[in-house]
């Protein structure tokens, strides 16, 4: 049973289900208060870990991911819906490549393909953190490319 984020019953009915690769989402509306939320299940997939640039290992983290490009898509006019998608997509990118460990350059580098094709702004906010700019010539740099 899922409880209400709202009022914290513990009984709700699903309202509409949607499958993809690997995932369920599930609207449900709460039998108590009536509001309506939305729970996700996801498959349990195998360890991933990323090198970092000093060496270290960690297990990915999708959340962290998540977190850093949600902050470049900060008040830009960007649903939610399509920057958790491009999100799904990396992350599954990353599966996909069927490697135990890899880099967070390479991540990063899938990262800034998929923001680009969404958002330019955004797309230089994250790439201002990623590769470390230093000064205003780096963003100048960065955004002839554009």
């Amino acid at each position: 049973m899922m409880e209400c984020p709202y009022c914290g019953n513990k009984k709700s009915k699903v309202t509409n289900k949607r499958e993809s690769k690997d995932s369920i989402r599930r609207r449900r509306e709460c039998l108590k208060c009536g509001k309506r939320f939305t729970t996700y299940e996801t498959i349990s997939k195998e360890d991933v870990y990323v090198i970092k640039k000093d060496g270290r290992r960690e297990k990915f983290d999708k959340e962290k991911l998540e977190r850093g490009i949600m902050r470049a898509f900060e008040k830009r006019p960007v649903s939610k819906d399509k920057i958790d998608l491009m999100i799904n997509e990396i992350e599954e990118k990353v599966r996909k490549k069927g490697k135990k460990e890899i880099k967070t350059s390479e991540i990063g580098e899938l990262a800034m393909k998929k923001i680009r094709k969404l958002d330019n702004v955004a797309y230089i906010r994250f790439a201002s953190v990623y590769r470390d700019f230093q000064d205003i010539n780096d963003f100048k740099q960065e955004i002839k490319k554009l």
